[in-house]
């Protein structure tokens, strides 16, 4: 059968998808506009229009929604995304920084359950320096014969994150260099006609005018990928959470957003010489996930029974607040002790037994607590399964974190306070401002970047800087976390295993009533 000489090639992205399958965040209504039972429908219409479509995950899929939280607990056998990825036929998935934070058990599984490759050329095996799951690419040739390969990169950064007991035996190499060397080995042993890189990571610099977009630490590595690495056509990423869909000269770049938001769609214009296929035309294009879009009763139907067990689960009292630690203006809980930060430190001083804490507000919907609780307030406010860690700080590191804390604020014209825009973009990280606890302090934002820590207090009396103190945090912040270098290479007194959510739960069991704190210890001003 003669092959037509002109061809059109879809190419298909999801990325950050943090394992959020119902259109819900399960702190809402049901039908919430995100979730891969919602980008089923639109990867099914695309395929009724096409044979020749390629599906790629962009990674992040295993981490970040209740529904992931209990399965991890559970006694199910098989990952509800991970169903859900299997019956919608994925081609190809890339490991993301999330996907190491339940341990590499949970990993290994979800890679066995998955009918389609995962994808690590610079995530090594340290034993065989071979990717960890033995495929830096593959290649796919679409039913009219377009030969396309498909290379997964991860951001090398993992290390400076995670807790080094999911990492063991695993070593990360660059990412641009990986990139840059598999690339050249596709283009000269294999005859691909389509090349894309699938990298779980992001930008650092506009796309357009080239400038810096973020702090330059060379963890989000797009930029040079897409300007300095010859030969690929497509270019899927992630990480940031962003939704881009650019031609950037020969190359299609795409990035879709974060738990299911939007599908992202590449197509291609083929014409076909002889035995090649030429490209002849590009675009991108995000498609946005709607709440009048409909989920796919097949995906829900599959994944019915975890979701089920969800939300029976969610709905467990652990405890009775006795007053309101509700949060109604998150700019303002950071600009004093709020009782919902103070109970989170204590919480995190009582299991380390130490006696200063720091803490964040780790998303802005956060609803904080009041009245009769339940286990799904509490994965609503704690969305992440850090570990806690404590550290061996001087007065002198102490000071320096609460100034890398304060460039979370700056001054408008108004001399009024607002946040610093690199925390805002390109992805917002209100994670990354601290509220310490166990120490006395006042931030002053009318004066210049290093020199805000005004007043440093523990029990009414200065912090020197020689002084030593054992500190509690969340395993992230811990390794460095949040441009936290400061951390990366300081004592650990104490490495706890327990989930921070359990840790809640469990003081909740032993204190079932808890009153508000009113202790104000800091505040930020523009004195």
């Amino acid at each position: 059968m003669k092959m037509t000489d002109k061809h059109t090639l879809t190419i298909l992205a999801t990325s950050d998808l943090h394992g959020h399958v119902y259109p819900t965040t399960y702190r809402g209504k049901i039908n919430q506009p995100l979730g891969i039972a919602k980008l089923a429908t639109l990867i099914e219409r695309e395929r009724r229009r096409s044979k020749d479509v390629v599906l790629i995950d962009n990674g992040d899929v295993i981490q970040g929604s209740p529904l992931m939280a209990h399965f991890h607990g559970s006694t199910l056998e098989t990952n509800p995304i991970i169903k859900a990825m299997n019956q919608l036929d994925y081609d190809a998935a890339v490991i993301g920084n999330h996907e190491f934070n339940f341990g590499r058990g949970a990993l290994d599984a979800a890679v066995l359950a998955s009918r389609f490759p995962w994808l690590s050329a610079n995530i090594l095996d340290q034993s065989t320096n071979a990717p960890l799951y033995g495929k830096p690419y593959l290649i796919k040739e679409t039913p009219h014969g377009v030969r396309v390969a498909i290379l997964g990169v991860t951001t090398h950064a993992i290390p400076n994150w995670e807790q080094p007991r999911h990492l063991s035996g695993i070593a990360f190499t660059d990412a641009f260099e990986t990139t840059q060397a598999w690339v050249n080995t596709i283009r000269e042993r294999e005859d691909v006609d389509v090349l894309v890189v699938s990298y779980h990571g992001g930008f650092e610099r506009d796309l357009t005018s080239g400038s810096a977009t973020e702090a330059l630490t060379g963890e989000n590595q797009g930029y040079r990928i897409l300007k300095e690495i010859d030969g690929i056509d497509v270019l899927l990423t992630g990480h940031q959470h962003r939704k881009i869909a650019e031609v950037v000269g020969k190359t299609a770049v795409l990035q879709p957003g974060v738990n299911g938001e939007a599908l992202g769609k590449v197509t291609l214009d083929l014409t076909r010489q002889k035995d090649t296929w030429t490209i002849t035309a590009q675009q991108a294009d995000l498609m946005p996930v709607t709440t009048a879009i409909p989920a796919s009763a097949g995906i829900l139907i599959t994944t019915h029974r975890a979701h089920h067990e969800t939300e029976m689960w969610l709905d467990q009292p652990v405890g009775l607040i006795d007053g309101d630690l509700s949060i109604r203006d998150p700019f303002q809980l950071r600009l004093k002790t709020h009782p919902f930060i103070a109970l989170i430190n204590h919480v995190q001083m009582d299991a380390a037994g130490v006696a200063i804490s720091l803490t964040s507000l780790l998303h802005d919907q956060a609803p904080g607590l009041s009245g009769a609780v339940t286990l799904r307030e509490i994965v609503s406010n704690y969305i992440y399964p850090n570990t806690l860690t404590v550290l061996e700080l001087t007065g002198k590191d102490i000071k320096l974190a609460l100034e890398q804390s304060a460039t979370y604020f700056q001054l408008d014209d108004q001399h009024q306070l607002t946040v610093n825009p690199a925390f805002l973009s390109p992805k917002p990280a209100p994670y990354n401002y601290d509220m310490w606890a166990g120490i006395e302090y006042q931030l002053s934002i009318n004066q210049p970047p290093g020199q805000r820590v005004q007043y440093l207090h523990r029990n009414g009396q200065p912090v020197q800087d020689g002084e030593t103190f054992p500190v509690v945090m969340n395993s992230y912040r811990a390794s460095g976390g949040g441009n936290f270098e400061l951390f990366k290479d300081k004592p650990v007194l104490k490495a706890m295993q327990t989930d921070m959510t359990d840790l809640l739960v469990a003081y909740f069991s032993q204190h079932p009533t808890i009153e508000p704190s009113a202790y104000v210890n800091f505040t930020v001003t523009t004195d």
